[in-house]
Protein backbone atom coordinates (compact mmCIF):
# COMPACT_ATOMS: atom_id res chain seq x y z
CA UNK A 1 0.00 0.00 0.00
CA UNK A 2 1.56 3.17 -0.72
CA UNK A 3 2.13 6.01 1.34
CA UNK A 4 1.41 9.60 0.87
CA UNK A 5 4.61 10.22 -1.13
CA UNK A 6 4.35 7.83 -3.40
CA UNK A 7 0.39 8.16 -3.96
CA UNK A 8 1.36 11.76 -5.03
CA UNK A 9 3.36 10.47 -7.83
CA UNK A 10 1.25 8.58 -8.99
CA UNK A 11 -1.46 11.28 -9.15
CA UNK A 12 0.80 13.38 -10.86
CA UNK A 13 1.76 10.32 -12.89
CA UNK A 14 -2.02 9.59 -14.25
CA UNK A 15 -2.87 13.56 -14.39
CA UNK A 16 0.21 13.89 -16.96
CA UNK A 17 -1.07 11.31 -19.08
CA UNK A 18 -4.48 12.14 -19.60
CA UNK A 19 -3.65 15.74 -19.94
CA UNK A 20 -0.97 14.71 -22.52
CA UNK A 21 -3.63 12.81 -25.01
CA UNK A 22 -6.30 15.48 -24.35
CA UNK A 23 -9.05 13.39 -22.28
CA UNK A 24 -8.57 16.33 -19.47
CA UNK A 25 -7.72 19.57 -20.31
CA UNK A 26 -7.44 20.77 -16.11
CA UNK A 27 -6.63 19.00 -13.22
CA UNK A 28 -8.28 20.29 -9.79
CA UNK A 29 -5.92 19.03 -6.76
CA UNK A 30 -4.05 20.36 -3.88
CA UNK A 31 -0.95 22.93 -4.07
CA UNK A 32 1.63 23.35 -0.84
CA UNK A 33 0.53 26.90 0.88
CA UNK A 34 2.04 29.52 2.67
CA UNK A 35 3.25 26.36 5.60
CA UNK A 36 3.91 22.74 5.06
CA UNK A 37 0.58 22.05 7.01
CA UNK A 38 -1.37 24.40 4.95
CA UNK A 39 -2.10 22.98 1.45
CA UNK A 40 -4.73 24.85 -0.64
CA UNK A 41 -7.05 24.13 -3.80
CA UNK A 42 -5.40 24.87 -7.12
CA UNK A 43 -5.80 24.23 -10.96
CA UNK A 44 -2.77 22.80 -13.04
CA UNK A 45 -3.35 23.03 -16.92
CA UNK A 46 -0.13 21.48 -17.78
CA UNK A 47 2.45 18.51 -17.02
CA UNK A 48 5.19 21.46 -15.43
CA UNK A 49 2.30 22.88 -13.74
CA UNK A 50 1.75 19.19 -12.02
CA UNK A 51 4.95 19.67 -10.22
CA UNK A 52 3.29 21.76 -7.25
CA UNK A 53 0.80 19.24 -6.83
CA UNK A 54 1.02 17.89 -3.35
CA UNK A 55 -1.12 15.18 -1.46
CA UNK A 56 -0.82 14.33 2.49
CA UNK A 57 -2.59 14.63 5.52
CA UNK A 58 -3.07 18.31 5.23
CA UNK A 59 -4.66 18.35 1.65
CA UNK A 60 -7.61 19.13 3.91
CA UNK A 61 -10.36 21.35 1.80
CA UNK A 62 -12.96 19.49 -0.47
CA UNK A 63 -12.27 19.82 -3.93
CA UNK A 64 -15.90 19.39 -5.22
CA UNK A 65 -17.48 22.91 -5.02
CA UNK A 66 -14.79 24.68 -7.09
CA UNK A 67 -16.23 22.66 -10.29
CA UNK A 68 -19.02 24.94 -10.13
CA UNK A 69 -17.62 27.63 -11.55
CA UNK A 70 -14.47 25.65 -13.36
CA UNK A 71 -16.95 23.23 -15.21
CA UNK A 72 -18.88 26.22 -16.66
CA UNK A 73 -16.09 26.96 -19.33
CA UNK A 74 -15.44 22.95 -20.13
CA UNK A 75 -16.11 22.54 -24.41
CA UNK A 76 -14.23 19.71 -24.96
CA UNK A 77 -11.79 17.56 -22.74
CA UNK A 78 -12.80 17.10 -19.05
CA UNK A 79 -11.64 18.51 -16.05
CA UNK A 80 -10.00 15.79 -13.95
CA UNK A 81 -10.80 15.77 -10.12
CA UNK A 82 -8.71 14.04 -7.50
CA UNK A 83 -11.77 12.73 -4.64
CA UNK A 84 -10.90 10.96 -1.43
CA UNK A 85 -13.92 8.84 -1.10
CA UNK A 86 -15.65 11.69 1.51
CA UNK A 87 -15.41 14.04 -1.07
CA UNK A 88 -17.12 11.68 -3.59
CA UNK A 89 -20.28 12.60 -1.69
CA UNK A 90 -20.03 16.07 -2.35
CA UNK A 91 -19.42 16.39 -6.12
CA UNK A 92 -23.03 13.32 -6.12
CA UNK A 93 -24.87 16.16 -4.50
CA UNK A 94 -23.58 18.87 -6.87
CA UNK A 95 -24.39 16.25 -9.43
CA UNK A 96 -27.96 15.45 -8.39
CA UNK A 97 -28.99 19.02 -7.96
CA UNK A 98 -27.44 19.79 -11.39
CA UNK A 99 -24.73 22.47 -10.48
CA UNK A 100 -21.89 20.19 -12.13
CA UNK A 101 -22.35 18.24 -15.37
CA UNK A 102 -21.19 15.01 -15.01
CA UNK A 103 -20.23 14.85 -18.72
CA UNK A 104 -17.52 17.49 -17.81
CA UNK A 105 -16.07 15.93 -15.50
CA UNK A 106 -13.50 12.95 -14.66
CA UNK A 107 -12.86 11.75 -11.11
CA UNK A 108 -10.12 10.19 -9.83
CA UNK A 109 -10.38 8.36 -6.39
CA UNK A 110 -7.53 8.51 -4.35
CA UNK A 111 -7.17 6.71 -0.79
CA UNK A 112 -7.11 8.22 2.87
CA UNK A 113 -5.09 7.80 5.86
CA UNK A 114 -7.14 10.65 7.68
CA UNK A 115 -6.71 14.38 7.66
CA UNK A 116 -4.18 15.80 10.27
CA UNK A 117 -5.35 18.67 12.48
CA UNK A 118 -2.76 21.13 12.98
CA UNK A 119 -4.06 22.56 16.28
CA UNK A 120 -3.85 19.41 17.77
CA UNK A 121 -0.37 19.20 17.15
CA UNK A 122 0.46 22.46 18.31
CA UNK A 123 -1.47 21.88 21.94
CA UNK A 124 0.99 18.90 22.08
CA UNK A 125 3.72 21.02 21.78
CA UNK A 126 5.08 21.09 18.59
CA UNK A 127 6.07 24.51 17.77
CA UNK A 128 7.82 26.72 15.10
CA UNK A 129 7.41 23.74 12.48
CA UNK A 130 9.50 23.07 9.83
CA UNK A 131 8.01 20.19 8.12
CA UNK A 132 5.99 17.14 8.90
CA UNK A 133 6.69 13.53 7.85
CA UNK A 134 3.96 11.03 7.78
CA UNK A 135 5.14 7.55 8.64
CA UNK A 136 2.10 4.83 8.38
CA UNK A 137 0.49 5.02 11.54
CA UNK A 138 3.28 7.75 13.10
CA UNK A 139 3.49 11.33 12.33
CA UNK A 140 6.75 13.06 12.80
CA UNK A 141 7.01 16.76 13.35
CA UNK A 142 10.24 18.81 12.76
CA UNK A 143 11.27 21.31 15.23
CA UNK A 144 14.10 23.26 15.74
CA UNK A 145 14.01 22.20 19.10
CA UNK A 146 13.97 18.40 17.67
CA UNK A 147 11.35 16.20 16.73
CA UNK A 148 8.02 15.01 17.51
CA UNK A 149 6.24 11.80 17.18
CA UNK A 150 2.50 11.74 17.47
CA UNK A 151 0.25 9.39 17.09
CA UNK A 152 -1.68 9.29 13.70
CA UNK A 153 -4.84 8.62 15.23
CA UNK A 154 -4.25 11.47 17.99
CA UNK A 155 -4.12 14.47 16.05
CA UNK A 156 -6.75 13.49 13.23
CA UNK A 157 -9.49 16.13 12.86
CA UNK A 158 -12.64 15.77 14.18
CA UNK A 159 -14.77 14.73 11.20
CA UNK A 160 -11.75 11.82 10.02
CA UNK A 161 -12.50 10.05 13.65
CA UNK A 162 -16.47 9.80 12.94
CA UNK A 163 -15.43 8.54 9.28
CA UNK A 164 -18.56 7.91 7.56
CA UNK A 165 -17.33 5.91 4.79
CA UNK A 166 -13.91 4.53 2.99
CA UNK A 167 -16.09 3.91 -0.62
CA UNK A 168 -15.54 5.78 -3.52
CA UNK A 169 -19.41 6.23 -4.10
CA UNK A 170 -18.57 8.01 -7.49
CA UNK A 171 -15.10 7.89 -9.58
CA UNK A 172 -13.66 6.94 -13.18
CA UNK A 173 -10.99 5.39 -11.68
CA UNK A 174 -9.08 4.63 -8.46
CA UNK A 175 -5.26 4.84 -8.29
CA UNK A 176 -4.35 4.47 -4.61
CA UNK A 177 -6.69 2.29 -2.41
CA UNK A 178 -5.24 3.45 0.88
CA UNK A 179 -7.74 3.63 3.68
CA UNK A 180 -7.94 4.40 7.61
CA UNK A 181 -5.84 1.38 9.23
CA UNK A 182 -8.24 1.84 12.78
CA UNK A 183 -11.60 1.86 13.83
CA UNK A 184 -13.75 4.78 13.99
CA UNK A 185 -15.83 6.90 16.92
CA UNK A 186 -19.35 6.68 16.58
CA UNK A 187 -20.43 9.99 14.63
CA UNK A 188 -23.66 10.81 16.89
CA UNK A 189 -22.48 9.88 20.57
CA UNK A 190 -22.46 13.76 20.84
CA UNK A 191 -25.44 14.42 19.04
CA UNK A 192 -26.89 11.45 21.63
CA UNK A 193 -25.20 13.70 24.88
CA UNK A 194 -26.85 16.89 23.47
CA UNK A 195 -29.95 15.04 23.76
CA UNK A 196 -29.56 14.13 27.09
CA UNK A 197 -29.54 17.64 28.23
CA UNK A 198 -32.35 19.42 29.67
CA UNK A 199 -33.81 22.08 27.24
CA UNK A 200 -32.33 25.36 29.06
CA UNK A 201 -28.85 23.19 28.86
CA UNK A 202 -29.11 23.15 25.20
CA UNK A 203 -29.96 26.58 24.58
CA UNK A 204 -26.57 27.96 26.93
CA UNK A 205 -24.25 25.46 24.90
CA UNK A 206 -25.60 26.74 21.84
CA UNK A 207 -25.47 30.56 22.75
CA UNK A 208 -22.22 30.16 24.02
CA UNK A 209 -20.83 28.03 20.96
CA UNK A 210 -22.80 30.52 18.58
CA UNK A 211 -21.87 33.91 20.12
CA UNK A 212 -18.15 33.24 18.92
CA UNK A 213 -19.18 33.38 15.54
CA UNK A 214 -18.19 36.16 13.84
CA UNK A 215 -20.00 35.67 10.15
CA UNK A 216 -17.10 35.38 8.05
CA UNK A 217 -19.18 32.82 5.93
CA UNK A 218 -16.69 30.38 5.92
CA UNK A 219 -18.76 27.60 6.47
CA UNK A 220 -21.00 28.59 3.94
CA UNK A 221 -18.73 29.11 1.59
CA UNK A 222 -17.02 25.53 1.88
CA UNK A 223 -20.13 23.52 2.05
CA UNK A 224 -21.10 21.61 -1.02
CA UNK A 225 -25.03 22.33 0.18
CA UNK A 226 -24.28 25.90 0.16
CA UNK A 227 -24.32 26.17 -3.86
CA UNK A 228 -26.97 28.97 -4.65
CA UNK A 229 -26.13 31.84 -6.93
CA UNK A 230 -26.87 34.60 -4.42
CA UNK A 231 -27.39 33.56 -0.83
CA UNK A 232 -30.25 35.47 1.07
CA UNK A 233 -27.45 36.51 3.48
CA UNK A 234 -26.04 38.62 0.62
CA UNK A 235 -29.09 40.00 -0.95
CA UNK A 236 -30.07 43.30 0.19
CA UNK A 237 -33.73 42.61 -0.64
CA UNK A 238 -33.84 39.45 1.23
CA UNK A 239 -33.67 41.80 4.64
CA UNK A 240 -31.12 39.82 6.46
CA UNK A 241 -27.93 41.09 4.64
CA UNK A 242 -26.30 41.93 7.45
CA UNK A 243 -22.50 41.17 7.44
CA UNK A 244 -22.60 41.26 11.19
CA UNK A 245 -24.02 39.80 14.29
CA UNK A 246 -26.54 42.98 15.40
CA UNK A 247 -27.69 41.24 18.47
CA UNK A 248 -27.95 37.73 19.66
CA UNK A 249 -31.18 36.51 17.47
CA UNK A 250 -28.85 37.06 14.63
CA UNK A 251 -26.12 35.24 15.84
CA UNK A 252 -28.74 32.02 16.23
CA UNK A 253 -30.76 33.15 12.96
CA UNK A 254 -27.83 32.82 10.87
CA UNK A 255 -27.03 29.12 11.82
CA UNK A 256 -30.73 27.86 12.15
CA UNK A 257 -31.40 29.16 9.06
CA UNK A 258 -28.26 27.66 7.68
CA UNK A 259 -28.87 24.00 9.06
CA UNK A 260 -32.54 23.94 7.84
CA UNK A 261 -31.40 24.81 4.34
CA UNK A 262 -29.12 21.90 3.92
CA UNK A 263 -31.25 19.75 6.10
CA UNK A 264 -31.32 16.03 4.04
CA UNK A 265 -28.98 17.25 1.99
CA UNK A 266 -26.11 17.67 4.33
CA UNK A 267 -23.51 15.09 3.47
CA UNK A 268 -21.76 15.10 6.63
CA UNK A 269 -18.70 16.24 5.34
CA UNK A 270 -17.14 18.35 8.41
CA UNK A 271 -16.37 21.01 6.40
CA UNK A 272 -18.29 23.50 8.42
CA UNK A 273 -16.70 22.90 11.26
CA UNK A 274 -13.16 22.60 10.19
CA UNK A 275 -12.72 25.95 8.40
CA UNK A 276 -14.39 27.75 11.67
CA UNK A 277 -12.17 30.34 12.32
CA UNK A 278 -13.85 30.11 15.93
CA UNK A 279 -14.17 26.62 16.27
CA UNK A 280 -17.97 26.47 16.41
CA UNK A 281 -18.81 22.53 16.74
CA UNK A 282 -21.49 23.52 13.43
CA UNK A 283 -21.25 19.73 11.96
CA UNK A 284 -22.96 18.75 15.50
CA UNK A 285 -25.92 20.78 14.08
CA UNK A 286 -26.36 19.45 10.81
CA UNK A 287 -25.89 15.87 12.74
CA UNK A 288 -28.88 16.63 14.72
CA UNK A 289 -30.74 16.71 11.72
CA UNK A 290 -29.19 14.13 9.98
CA UNK A 291 -29.97 11.44 13.06
CA UNK A 292 -33.90 13.20 13.10
CA UNK A 293 -33.99 12.32 9.44
CA UNK A 294 -32.69 8.31 9.78
CA UNK A 295 -34.94 8.09 12.72
CA UNK A 296 -38.29 9.68 11.10
CA UNK A 297 -38.01 8.49 7.51
CA UNK A 298 -35.30 5.79 7.42
CA UNK A 299 -31.27 5.76 6.80
CA UNK A 300 -30.48 8.39 4.31
CA UNK A 301 -27.07 9.20 3.27
CA UNK A 302 -26.97 12.14 1.25
CA UNK A 303 -24.43 12.34 -1.30
CA UNK A 304 -24.46 8.42 -1.99
CA UNK A 305 -25.85 8.30 -5.53
CA UNK A 306 -27.37 11.02 -7.74
CA UNK A 307 -30.80 9.52 -8.19
CA UNK A 308 -32.67 9.13 -4.97
CA UNK A 309 -34.58 11.84 -3.95
CA UNK A 310 -34.25 13.22 -0.06
CA UNK A 311 -36.57 12.73 2.68
CA UNK A 312 -37.55 16.43 2.87
CA UNK A 313 -38.31 16.38 -1.07
CA UNK A 314 -40.44 13.41 -1.01
CA UNK A 315 -43.52 12.10 0.25
CA UNK A 316 -44.62 8.70 1.52
CA UNK A 317 -47.52 7.25 2.69
CA UNK A 318 -45.67 5.96 5.75
CA UNK A 319 -44.01 9.55 6.58
CA UNK A 320 -44.35 10.78 9.57
CA UNK A 321 -46.64 13.37 11.07
CA UNK A 322 -45.68 16.72 12.33
CA UNK A 323 -46.99 15.98 15.60
CA UNK A 324 -44.98 13.16 15.76
CA UNK A 325 -42.04 15.65 15.84
CA UNK A 326 -43.52 17.36 18.64
CA UNK A 327 -43.60 14.29 20.64
CA UNK A 328 -40.10 12.85 19.81
CA UNK A 329 -38.40 14.91 22.27
CA UNK A 330 -34.93 15.27 22.25
CA UNK A 331 -33.54 17.94 20.14
CA UNK A 332 -29.96 19.74 19.55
Amino acid sequence: MPGTGETVELMRARAGELLRDGSVSRVLGWERGEFCYDQTPAFFDSETDLNRLVYDGFSSPMLSKYLIDAAKNVKDAKILVFLRPCDAYGLNLLLKENRVDREKIYAIGVGCLGLLDIDKIKAGGAKNIKSITESGADVIVHTPSGDRTFARRDILLQKCLTCKSREFMIQDEVISPQELQFETDDRFALVRELEAMTPEERFDFWRGELSRCIRCNACRNVCPACSCNTCMFDNPRSGAPSKANADSFEENMFHIIRAFHVAGRCSDCGECGRVCPQRVPLHLLNRKFIKDINELYGEFQAGADTESKAPLTDYKPGDVEPGVVGRKGGGA
